[in-house]
């Protein structure tokens, strides 16, 4: 049997934006549910993080994912199990109050999971391990040491995988304890990364400018093989474009509708043809538009700012380049902190 594992979709992110949710919906109508129907998939799990804000959600974007998510799998008959994540907890240290119990009650193909538990599915069993805080910790642990389940899904921090393309996450929770499953699958980090046996899966779509250029989208699990398969997402919501006297009649601006665009400007020699090609992007619809026309940190014999690095990465490998008699990783994470505080600002 094959079900679908994803992941972190964080409906209502950036405040409910609808360009946003338009995004968000082209993956669901033409990549995930396609996939669910042309295949005959009945079974999701999904491994946390399935609204964006811990505190509330607004009615529109509450309506749109009902409508477009939650609705449509009901429709097909399909059984969601969801598992708590930190972003569906309420509170930081119990995941009793959560959103997914408290939004979605009209749904009887829903089981959620607050507690660690041992589902069977087609004679696999499966451990959920939904967000592990200070009251659950002991006891999420002892169910994980009795398991006799082959595989584990969840929504853990773990050290020494990636958070996001250039950021190895080195304070969370040691690996040891999950060393005993033939597979563990888990959301949280957004990114895709692996050590042959814990495999973060990342999330569905981009959503911040660090996503830029990262594979995203959702898996498939074959009950039998214990295997995933990716299901790519082709379409993004960031673009760069790097302009070097770029001939505006020639750049096609078609696909930038509705998109996150930062034009970093490499060669300018023509003030009025730049502001034609900057002039067509504004007409093709771009939802926002940012021009960089020098790197925030200057390139110097020791450090060169490469091409195809955006903001954070570039911040992230100058922190670790940088001669600071201090812990670079408590700098990277508070630079990760204001970072995405600042992209949620409208």
């Amino acid at each position: 049997m094959k079900l679908a594992i994803i992941t972190d979709q964080h409906f209502g992110a950036r405040k409910g934006a609808q360009f946003v949710n338009d995004y968000f919906e082209e993956f669901y109508n033409n990549v995930f549910f396609p996939y669910l129907e042309e295949h005959q998939i009945d079974t999701v799990i999904d491994m946390g993080d399935t609204f964006d804000n811990r505190r509330n959600i607004d009615l529109a974007s509450l309506e749109w994912s009902k409508r477009v998510y939650f609705d449509k799998l009901k429709s097909l008959g399909v059984h969601l199990h969801s598992i708590v994540g930190n972003h569906t907890a309420y509170y930081k240290d119990t995941n009793d109050v959560n959103s997914i119990d408290l939004l979605l009650t009209e749904y009887d193909n829903i089981s959620v999971y607050s507690e660690a538990s041992q589902i069977k599915i087609d004679g696999l069993d499966i451990l959920l391990l939904p967000w592990i805080n200070q009251e659950n910790k002991e006891s999420t642990f002892d169910i994980v040491k009795k398991s006799k389940a082959k595989v584990a899904m969840g929504h853990l921090e773990l050290n020494g995988f990636r958070a996001h393309t250039t950021h190895v996450m080195e304070h969370g929770m040691d690996i040891d304890p999950f060393e005993k499953f033939d597979k563990v699958y888990s959301g949280h980090y957004h990114t895709r990364s692996d050590n042959g046996k814990i495999y973060y899966l990342g999330n569905p779509y981009e959503i911040y400018w660090n996503d830029v250029n990262d594979t995203r989208g959702f898996h498939i699990f074959d009950t039998e093989t214990k295997e995933h398969t990716p299901v790519n997402n082709p379409y993004k919501l960031f673009h760069i474009i790097y302009y070097r006297d770029t001939n505006h009649k020639l750049f096609d601006a078609r696909e930038l509708k509705n998109k996150i665009v930062k034009v970093v400007v490499k060669e300018k020699t023509n003030q009025k043809q730049f502001e034609k090609f900057i002039d067509k992007l504004y007409a093709s619809g771009v939802q926002d538009l940012k021009i960089v026309e020098n790197y925030v940190l200057q390139e110097s014999e020791d450090f060169e700012a490469e091409e195809t690095e955006n903001t954070i990465n570039l911040l992230s490998r100058y922190i670790d380049e940088s001669e600071f008699d201090c812990d670079k990783n408590i700098i990277k994470d508070i630079i990760q902190k204001l970072y995405k505080e600042t992209c949620e600002v409208e």
